[in-house]
């Protein structure tokens, strides 16, 4: 029997490391780290990555003739894992404290021994993992597309470079460029990039999202409405009872702080930490749901400002789309191969939202909970750290250019159209927009004088 349990305990473990699971002492990743939102990481989208974080799923590359070449891609990118923000580390602080002053059961005498790492100088910056995810993505796009993303186009200036100007968007930047550098052997200070805020942080130069979204307290009544509802709730008392602390001293700040504290410590240290214990499965999904709330009414479709704030990247990418085929059909080299834009979350998810994708028939709101279940606006699918939204042009011969979508590496349709559809097509379905959608005409703010 002892055997049995030894032989069963080996093969166990060694499952873990064929996945390429980060093992931490009791050997599992949390049962919740599917449900962490933007702060999920890359490898709980796309799992065959803990087994070889250099794979690549050509399969997805389905083009309908073999004779299909490339002949630009762009691809919008999100940062790398980073630090905590000021305000999480406050609230992950507050929530410690109390915890070790207050809690009395055996789950918080597990929590009294880790130690609170985060200091408020953290800030949001890009940490070691991040590095390594920028520089990884790299490798594997270029060996998806290798003669996109090539040693040639890189020395050459084919491939650009554009970045927000937050200091964990240029150093995954700078981590994606050193990517190639060190897989060609080429002197990292040779490739140029550019900071491009009115791109990359469109949201923050828009006035209307501004004034009626970001800075409006009423912009988020969905999700407030839910953190005092009955499904957060009882997610307060299960925390309250695990800690063995009254219900009253357990608020909705004080269960994000802990989904937190588990989502960062697993995400920066792929630590299964005793935080991840709070919280159940069910727990879980409800804590996802409140973060989704707050990115589909603050970033996505919850507003019409939201998705129309990133005209400006969506009007960006069909320019340099037809740049490369006007330059292509008058017979000139294309001069700009590939374009790598690295931005935020709030730079990926309203042009997703622009273009339609992941629209649920029903709105998210606090009440609905239970029938959203099934739901396709989900940020921990699409939003991990290292999202990515790709676009690849090609020719198919015979003048016929297509257009393909990937997500996270990950082959998705434009809304109503087909798999990897003519590229006239996806104008066409996109007309109103390339038509209008002028950024500084939907972010101005309208008379608001009351007519007589």
């Amino acid at each position: 029997m002892l055997t049995s349990t030894i032989l069963i305990a080996v093969n166990l473990c060694s499952i873990h490391v064929l996945f390429g699971y980060a093992l931490t002492e009791d050997g599992e990743i949390p049962t919740i780290a599917r449900y962490f939102g933007p702060k999920g990481r890359y490898e709980e989208v796309n799992p065959y990555l803990m087994g070889d974080i250099l794979a690549v799923n050509k399969s997805t590359l389905q083009p309908p003739s073999s004779q299909c070449r490339e002949l630009y891609m762009t691809a919008i990118i999100r940062h790398g894992t980073r630090y905590p923000t000021t305000k999480n580390i406050k609230e992950m602080h507050h929530l410690y404290n109390f915890t070790v002053s207050n809690a009395s059961s055996e789950k918080s005498r597990l929590l009294e021994q880790w130690n609170m790492w985060y200091t408020e100088d953290m800030d949001g910056r890009l940490v070691e993992k991040g590095v390594d995810e920028l520089k990884h993505l790299a490798v594997r796009l270029s060996k998806l597309f290798p003669s996109l993303i090539s040693e040639e186009n890189l020395r050459a200036g084919g491939i650009r470079f554009i970045t927000s100007s937050k200091h964990r968007c240029v150093n995954s930047t700078l981590a994606f460029k050193r990517g190639l550098t060190e897989l060609w052997d080429i002197r990292e200070g040779e490739i140029d990039h550019t900071v491009n805020d009115a791109l990359m942080r469109f949201f923050d130069q828009c006035k209307k999202f501004l004034d009626d979204v970001s800075d409006n307290p009423n912009a988020l009544y969905e999700m407030d409405e839910f953190n005092v509802g009955p499904e957060m709730g009882r997610v307060q008392e299960k925390i309250a009872d695990r800690l063995g602390v009254p219900y009253s001293h357990i608020t909705a700040d004080s269960v994000e702080a802990a989904f937190y504290l588990c989502a960062y410590e697993f995400a920066i240290k792929t630590v299964n930490s005793p935080w991840c214990q709070l919280l159940d499965e069910v727990d879980a999904q409800i804590m996802e749901y409140a973060s989704d709330l707050k990115q589909y009414w603050k970033r996505a479709y919850g507003y019409e400002i939201n998705r129309k704030s990133s005209c400006i990247l969506f009007h960006d990418v069909f320019s340099r789309l037809e740049q490369t085929i006007e330059d292509y059909n008058s017979g000139k080299p294309v001069s700009e191969a590939v374009t790598i834009q690295i931005g935020h979350a709030e730079t990926l998810l309203p042009l997703l939202t622009l273009l339609g994708f992941f629209k649920d028939s029903e709105p998210l709101r606090s009440e609905n909970y239970a029938s959203q279940t099934n739901r396709t606006f989900r940020t921990s699918l699409m939003l991990p750290y290292t999202a990515n939204l790709v676009l690849v042009l090609y020719d198919c011969g015979g003048g016929e250019l297509r257009l393909q979508p990937l997500l996270n590496e990950k082959a998705v349709d434009f809304p109503g159209l087909s798999s990897m559809p003519l590229y006239a097509d996806v104008r066409e379905r996109y007309k109103e927009l390339l038509q209008g959608c002028d950024f500084e005409t939907e972010c101005q703010l309208f008379n608001k004088t009351t007519e007589n």
